[in-house]
């Protein structure tokens, strides 16, 4: 053993609090543990800050080692690594489950209370369901307490007994001696797979488990406004607790099939409505769908392809309440394919009226068009 100060060891000020040399030691424990460091000296190193930590960790100790150094001159020293255990250390066996159990230093109670699972249910809907909400039933596959055994997993009339191997904890303890002391590593009791029970006579229904598969009929209330890809959580619909603790959620997300005409911005609703030549040179008024209904909108003469006019609050509401949307209704005139010899004679006379020009805001445009493309 090296004769350094034990403080000088941890990297500590002789004023340290308890807690600050744990948390030093738990530092170097890891560091120089020889699972974890293969340098040659580590084994040294691991004995010298145990050691240092076992002295200044036990408040009598360390106020003999502050007193008279390392030697007690009652008992003649402190004595070596090789005496120490969980409980001289005050949580030590913390480090070992850091190193040997990935990181987990609390031994978790295998009878604690447990949220259940949450679930997740893709549901289907209309444009229009998604606009407007609805309330339906959904039917989903989730497991429930078992109504026979009532969640014990014991038959009727009798009670899971307390694994006699683990003595209820879940938990075997595998005790190794090293040169460094005595590790202490847990592990999942096989006996009982952790529960700390054992079912000696299992329930007839749920064959031991506690719990049962059903079909669920739940009641989903879609809110207005709901988008494609949201969702909104159902709280205790999940699976079931364990041990008493509380069921999960389920979460509903929601799947919006397009719409045949209507398409969807936000909060706002868009929508595409075809004019004729007469209707888009004269000027109209035509009746435009909306989801409220059909509604009166006049078309100014000269209107030209691609013109939007706003329908206000004719779209969505909102989901979370903020307001509603517009509805922005988008005129293309369209051009027949397939002319009557009536329709041909009146397009052909009209082109003799205008001569076969364009507007003079057109000709303009395209005479620009022309001086571009002739220069290139």
């Amino acid at each position: 053993m090296s004769k350094r100060d034990y403080y000088e060891i941890l990297g500590v000020n002789k004023d340290a609090s308890k807690d600050e040399i744990k948390k030093a030691f738990r530092k170097l424990a890891r560091k120089y543990h020889p699972d974890v460091n293969k340098d040659a000296d580590a084994p040294e190193k691991f004995k010298e800050v145990t050691k240092a930590y076992e002295t200044l960790s036990d408040p009598q100790k360390r106020a003999q080692y502050d007193q008279f150094g390392e030697a007690d001159p009652n008992q003649g020293g402190f004595g070596g690594a090789q005496g120490f255990s969980g409980a001289d250390f005050g949580g030590f066996g913390d480090i070992f489950d850091q190193i040997f159990n990935g990181g987990g230093s609390r031994r978790r109670d295998p009878n604690a209370p447990r949220q259940g699972s949450d679930l997740q249910y893709e549901m289907s809907i209309t444009f229009e369901e998604a606009a407007f909400g609805k309330t339906t039933d959904i039917r989903i596959p989730k497991e429930e307490t078992c109504t026979t055994c009532h969640g014990t997993g014991a038959k009727p009339g009798t009670k899971p007994a307390q694994c006699s191997h683990c003595h209820g904890t879940g938990q075997l303890n595998q005790e190794q001696n090293t040169p460094f002391g005595r590790i202490v590593n847990r592990r999942v009791c096989p006996y009982c797979h952790g529960t700390g029970k054992i079912i000696k006579n299992p329930c007839g229904t749920c064959a031991g488990t506690g719990k049962m598969k059903v079909n669920k009929k739940i009641e989903v209330k879609i809110p207005a406004g709901i988008d494609d890809g949201q969702q909104i959580r159902l709280s205790g619909h999940g699976e079931p607790g364990v041990n008493g603790g509380p069921s999960g959620d389920l979460y509903i997300v929601f799947s919006v099939k397009p719409h045949k005409y209507y398409q969807r911005a936000g909060d706002d609703v868009l929508l595409d409505v075809p004019l004729n030549f007469a209707q888009a040179a004269l000027g109209d008024e035509i009746e435009v769908p909306t989801l409220y209904g059909n509604v009166k909108l006049r078309i100014p003469a000269g209107t030209q392809t691609g013109t939007k006019f706003r329908l206000r609050g004719k779209g969505i509401k909102n989901v979370r309440g903020y307001g509603q949307g517009d509805e922005h209704v988008t005129v293309k005139v369209v051009t027949p394919k397939h002319l009557s010899t009536e329709e041909k004679a009146v397009f052909k006379k009209l082109a003799e009226l205008s001569g076969n020009k364009l507007s003079e805001d057109d000709e303009g445009i395209l005479g620009k068009m022309k001086k571009v493309f002739k220069a290139d």
